[in-house]
């Protein structure tokens, strides 16, 4: 990380100038970035798990209504996101936060905005019992109405046939994060990290350049670009929110209005933005950043290149 905080501090004068006299060779993007991993789970020996984590994602009577399921926040067909500035739940109530992707999420450092959840199998435990989102009483409930269910039966004992109580609340949240662990969307920028120089357009590589010049990389860096730590929002410039982050976990003063920072995988496809889903395009995105976190005004061109740039960084369909 310091490496990347030095590399980042020495190519930063000229970025929002227009200068594009400071190139940035592959072994410099190499130091800032990584590609995604052909896979973090072995697919084929855990597929029945992996089966019964995508069936529980998938069905609504994880909630006390039957109409919630994970999927209604976190959609498999969008790019993991409801694309709401923050999700209704059961009653239609909404809670104070964007839903996060949970595409690429297991390679997070943390889960949450505020990385209450130290994985993605502890994540996805928590909407369940959450009187907002899924609203379900108590574990002993949610197991309860499970095991009426026939298919669940068959689909635990296969999951975990070493465990003669397969029915139990842990045991739903490691299918679930089983399933989310397969849920990687490598990109052209992949390609492009392996070697492939055509993978990215000439614009998409002055973006890149802006993006690593600017100083952006000094949190959005590593496989995911983000999601590996924490950062004050308004680090530079004050940001108003009255949502106080990860202090609400930790109650650490300096932990006020910090948060985990996002990964930018798909970004172009996940709006709205920021914690609250208060910013409605890419490009308002990039342009407070750039004010709040950097203390820079982007101009047009920055922006459009940057915003090229973040495109290459969608998932292949």
């Amino acid at each position: 990380m310091k490496l990347i905080l030095v590399l980042a501090l020495i190519f930063s004068a000229n970025a929002f100038a227009g200068d594009e006299s400071s190139e940035i060779d592959t072994t410099d993007i190499k130091r800032f970035f990584e590609p995604l991993p052909e896979s973090i789970i072995d697919e084929e020996k855990n597929a029945a798990l992996i089966k019964l984590g995508k069936t529980l994602y998938l069905d609504p009577r994880l909630s006390v209504n039957d109409k919630i399921a994970c999927n209604s926040c976190h959609q498999l067909d969008n790019y993991g996101v409801d694309s709401e500035p923050t999700s209704p739940g059961h009653d239609n109530k909404r809670g104070g936060r964007n839903s996060p992707t949970t595409m690429n999420a297991a390679l997070h450092i943390a889960q949450f905005w505020d990385g209450r959840a130290s994985d993605v199998e502890e994540q996805a435990l928590g909407p369940i019992l959450n009187p907002i989102e899924m609203g379900m009483p108590n574990k002993g409930a949610v197991v309860a109405k499970l095991k009426a269910i026939d298919e669940y039966q068959t689909l635990f004992a296969e999951a975990f046939p070493d465990q003669q109580f397969p029915f139990n609340y842990n045991n739903i949240g490691v299918a679930i994060g089983a399933f989310e662990r397969t849920l990687l969307t490598p990109s052209r920028f992949d390609d492009y990290l392996k070697g492939d120089e055509e993978a990215l357009t000439e614009e998409e590589l002055k973006g890149l350049n802006k993006f690593i010049s600017a100083g952006c990389v000094t949190c959005h860096n590593g496989v995911v670009i983000g999601g590996n730590s924490y950062k004050k929002i308004g680090l530079v410039e004050p940001y108003e929110t009255d949502d106080l982050g990860r202090y609400e976990v930790t109650q650490i003063e300096g932990d006020k209005k910090v948060f985990k920072v996002p990964g930018l995988r798909n970004i172009a496809k996940t709006g709205p933005y920021f914690h609250d889903g208060s910013v409605g395009t890419l490009d308002d995105a990039i342009r407070l950043m750039a004010k709040h976190q950097l203390g820079k005004d982007a101009d047009a061109e920055f922006v459009e290149e940057v915003k090229a740039f973040l495109g290459s960084l969608t998932g292949k369909k």
